[in-house]
C-alpha cells in the first residue's frame, strides 16, 4: 500500500505510466492520469486524508463471436477494453464495506449481514453484498474497506458496467485480504454468483470471465458449472485496427421478449432432436430433420438453429485466426458471424417495430465505409443498441464521422483490446 499524498505525487510525476501503457492507449493517459487523481481526492474528502491505499482496475467488454450461443451451452469469444472501472481502497476496522461511486450515493455493506435482501434487488449495493457474501461462503479472509470509484464503463454502452463493477470489487477484495491469490476465472464465478443471486439478473458468466480475465479469450460453456478458458494471445494494439462501439440508439426495456424468443426457439429445436439445449444435439441430424422440425417449431426456430451451429464453429475459427496472426481472415469471419445474426439469427430488429432500425442502419453504413477493409456486426443481445466494427486506422476519421453525424456526437467509442483483466496497480 501507499500513502494517498505519495499516490497523487508518484501519478503528477509519470511514475505510473509503465502501469497506465498496460491499460490504456497511449494518447489518453494524460486524461486518465487526471481521472485517477480525481478519485484519490475523493477518497481524501470521503475518509479523510493520509490513508495507505491501494488501486485497482477492471475493464468492460466487448462480444467478438458467438452472438446468442452461450444460452444453450455453445462457445463465445469475448475480449476486455480501454474502458474500465477503477477505485482507490483502504481497508478499515468496522467491518464495513463503503464504495462511493463517483456520481452515485455511497454503497454501505455490513459484513455481519451476508444475506441477499429483497429491497436491494438491480441495486449496486446488492452486488458489494453478493461478491462480500460469495467470497466469505468459499472460505476466504474478509474485512472492511473503503474504496472511492469512478468508471467509463459507460451503462448502456454495450461493454458490461455492471460486470466491470463486480470484477473490480472481487480484485479488491483478493488483494487487500488474500494477497492477491484468487484466480480472475474464480473472481468472474463469485461476481456471477453476486448477479444471479443478489441483483436478480439470471445472466451468464461471458461478460465477468472477459472482464477478469482479459484480452481475447475463448470460452466454452459445454459444461456450465466447469467452462473451458483460454486466454487467446494476440497483440491488438500493432494490428493498425482500432475496435469501435456504436450506439444506434434505442431501448432495451421492451424487448425481453424479443430476447427469450431466441433462446427457447433454439431449445425447441433441441427438444425436437431429444436434448436440452442445441449444444447437445447433432447438426447432422437436425439437417435429416428439418422437414419435422419446421412444422413443430417454425422457419424462424429452424434458421436460429442454423446460426447456432455456424457461429458456435465459427469462435474456435477466429480463435484460430487470432492465433497465427491472421487479421485479414479474423475479420471475414467477423462479418460472417454478423451476416449470420442478421440473416439467421434474425436479432438486429424487432418484428414488433418493423419501421425503427437503427442497427440495421448502423450496419449498412459499415458495409459503405468499411467493405474490402474492416470488418462489422451486431454486437451482444441486438434488436436494439450498439454494434461492433473493427476499423482500420486510415478509415477511422471517416467512420467515426459518418457515425456521429447520422446516430449523434456521443455515439461512437473508440477503443482498443486491453490484454489485462482486472489489477492492482499499486
Amino acid at each position: 500500500m501507499i500513502n494517498n499524498t505519495a499516490l497523487k505525487e508518484k501519478i503528477k510525476n509519470n511514475e505510473l505510466n509503465s502501469q497506465f501503457n498496460r491499460l490504456y492507449k497511449a494518447e489518453d493517459i494524460d486524461r486518465q492520469k487526471e481521472r485517477y487523481i480525481r478519485v484519490s481526492d475523493e477518497f481524501d474528502e470521503i475518509y479523510g486524508s493520509g490513508s495507505d491505499v491501494s488501486v485497482f482496475s477492471a475493464p468492460g467488454r466487448t462480444e467478438v463471436c458467438g452472438n446468442h450461443t452461450d444460452h444453450n451451452k455453445g462457445r463465445v469469444l469475448a475480449a476486455s477494453v480501454n474502458l474500465d472501472a477503477v477505485a482507490v481502497a483502504s481497508y478499515n476496522d468496522d467491518n464495513i464495506v463503503r464504495i462511493k461511486s463517483e456520481g452515485y450515493k455511497m454503497d454501505v455493506v455490513d459484513l455481519s449481514e451476508l444475506e441477499p435482501k429483497k429491497e436491494e434487488t438491480g441495486k449496486s449495493v446488492s452486488l458489494v453484498r453478493g461478491v462480500c457474501a460469495e467470497f466469505a461462503r468459499r472460505g476466504y479472509k474478509l474485512r472492511g474497506f473503503n474504496a472511492a470509484t469512478a468508471s467509463d464503463v459507460l451503462s448502456g454502452s454495450g461493454v458490461s458496467s455492471s460486470a466491470a463493477f463486480e470484477v473490480l470489487v472481487g480484485t479488491i477484495i483478493s488483494h487487500l485480504f488474500n494477497d492477491g491469490c484468487v484466480s480472475a476465472v474464480e473472481i468472474a464465478q463469485i461476481a456471477q454468483k453476486a448477479e444471479n443471486e443478489f441483483f436478480g439478473k439470471p445472466c451468464g458468466l461471458m461478460d465477468q470471465m472477459a472482464c477478469s480475465v482479459g484480452g481475447f479469450v475463448e470460452i466454452d460453456f459445454k459444461n456450465p458449472a466447469k467452462p473451458f478458458i483460454e486466454k487467446v494471445d494476440f497483440d491488438f494494439a500493432n494490428c493498425g485496427h482500432s475496435l469501435c462501439i456504436v450506439n444506434t440508439g434505442g431501448s432495451h426495456s421492451d424487448l425481453t421478449d424479443d430476447y427469450a424468443a431466441v433462446r427457447s426457439e433454439m431449445e425447441q429445436v433441441a427438444q425436437c432432436l431429444g436434448a436440452s439445449v442445441l449444444r447437445e444435439t447433432d447438426k447432422d441430424s437436425f439437417i435429416k430433420n428439418i422437414p419435422e422440425i419446421r412444422k413443430s417449431c417454425g422457419d424462424r426456430a429452424v434458421l436460429r438453429a442454423m446460426h447456432f451451429y455456424a457461429d458456435n464453429e465459427r469462435v474456435l475459427e477466429e480463435s484460430s485466426a487470432l492465433k497465427n496472426s491472421d487479421f485479414e481472415k479474423f475479420k471475414a469471419l467477423v462479418i460472417e458471424s454478423g451476416r449470420s445474426s442478421y440473416m439467421y439469427n434474425q436479432n438486429v430488429f424487432t418484428c414488433s417495430d418493423p419501421v425503427n432500425q437503427p442497427v440495421s442502419l448502423g450496419l449498412a453504413l459499415c458495409d459503405k465505409v468499411l467493405k474490402g477493409k474492416g470488418a462489422w456486426r451486431v454486437h451482444g443481445g441486438g434488436f436494439a443498441g450498439t454494434i461492433q466494427a473493427f476499423v482500420p486506422d486510415e478509415c477511422l476519421e471517416e467512420f467515426s464521422a459518418v457515425m456521429k453525424y447520422v446516430f449523434g456526437e456521443k455515439s461512437c467509442y473508440i477503443l482498443s483490446i486491453r490484454p489485462v483483466g482486472g489489477v492492482k496497480i499499486i
